[in-house]
């Protein structure tokens, strides 16, 4: 029951300029599919096999001997997720349900959004910031490398990748930079506002 990677919601150079067509050829191309391909090895011919790939990290996080499986699974899932927060029509403000509750939960779009920017930026190393419900608040928080707020009981509702293999061809060292072109041009709100809904807040 090998994970399938899922397609790109659009094409390689949707995103440009912001995030160029080589380094989406690079990032899902390369590294998101050799991820996938190391998980399904891993996993294949086992019990896990049989479980969805958000089962099995949620099942091996934090056993030292499945680290091989977590690190490539969650990666996998962590990129199936990132992709689908950007859009090429994206950035901008969110509307409706999710811009009321950052409102109610941060005081204001420009402070939720400040928070995300700084803790995308501020991760030391490689990993990812994200914006998360947890026990109906909704909260910015950050991962290092693989780690996910699946396996915390957070339900993500977006993701900021901070690997350098996500902006280093087109940005370099100024992830700042990327952070912010990301958050103002790129983030994908229905999307966003949709994991929020689902999640019955």
């Amino acid at each position: 029951m090998a994970y399938q990677q899922p397609s790109l919601p659009y094409a390689e150079n949707a995103l440009e300029p912001y995030i160029s067509a080589n380094t989406i050829s690079f990032h899902y191309g390369k590294h998101h599919a050799t991820y996938v391909k190391k998980f399904n090895e891993m996993v294949a011919g086992t019990p896990l096999d049989q479980q969805s790939i958000e089962e099995v990290v949620k099942t091996v996080a934090g056993d030292a001997s499945k680290a091989g499986i977590f690190n490539n699974g969650a990666q996998a899932w962590n990129h199936s997720f990132y992709w689908n927060c950007l859009s090429p029509d994206g950035g901008g403000k969110p509307s409706g349900s999710l811009a009321d509750k950052i409102d109610q939960d941060f005081g204001s779009y420009d402070t939720f959004r400040e928070e995300l920017a700084n803790a995308a930026a501020t991760q030391f190393g490689s990993g990812w910031a994200w914006l998360v419900l947890d026990n109906g608040t909704l909260k910015v928080t950050k991962t290092a490398n693989a780690q996910t707020p699946v396996t915390e009981g957070m339900t993500p509702i977006l993701t900021i990748d901070v690997w350098e293999h996500a902006y280093y061809l087109d940005y370099q060292n100024r992830r700042p930079d990327y952070v912010a072109s990301l958050i103002d041009n790129l983030v994908n709100w229905d999307f966003a506002t949709s994991n929020f809904e689902a999640a019955g807040a």
